[in-house]
C-alpha cells in the first residue's frame, strides 16, 4: 500500500540548510550558486535523492520541471547552437532513474 504524505515524517526542507549546503540553480545560467559548475552538481543530486527519498516519480517530475525552465533559459541566452537535447537529459533526468537490480 502506497504512503500518502500525511504519512511522511514532519521535515525541514533542504533550501533550510546552511548556504554553504544550498546547491541551488543560479539562473538563467544553471549553474550551482555554490561550485559554479552545471546545476544539478553532484551534491544537489545527492541533497535531492536524500530530500525525496524513494519517491523516484516525485523527483523525476520535479526535475523535468527544471528541465523545462533550464530549456527556455539556456535556448534564450544561446540559440546557436541549441541546447543539446541529450545532454540537458543526461544532466536533469537519467540520474533520478532507479538503479536497476
Amino acid at each position: 500500500m502506497a504512503k500518502s504524505n500525511e504519512d511522511a515524517p514532519d521535515r525541514e526542507p533542504l533550501s533550510g540548510l546552511h548556504p554553504v549546503h544550498q546547491h541551488l540553480p543560479r539562473r538563467p545560467l544553471w549553474l550551482c550558486r555554490v561550485c559554479a559548475v552545471p546545476w544539478p552538481c553532484a551534491l544537489a543530486r545527492m541533497l535531492l535523492r536524500a530530500e525525496y527519498g524513494p519517491d523516484r516519480v516525485a523527483l523525476s517530475i520535479y526535475m523535468a520541471s527544471q528541465l523545462f525552465d533550464a530549456t527556455a533559459d539556456l535556448f534564450t541566452l544561446n540559440p546557436e547552437p541549441a541546447p543539446d537535447p541529450a545532454e540537458l537529459f543526461g544532466r536533469f533526468l537519467a540520474w533520478t532513474a532507479p538503479p536497476r537490480l
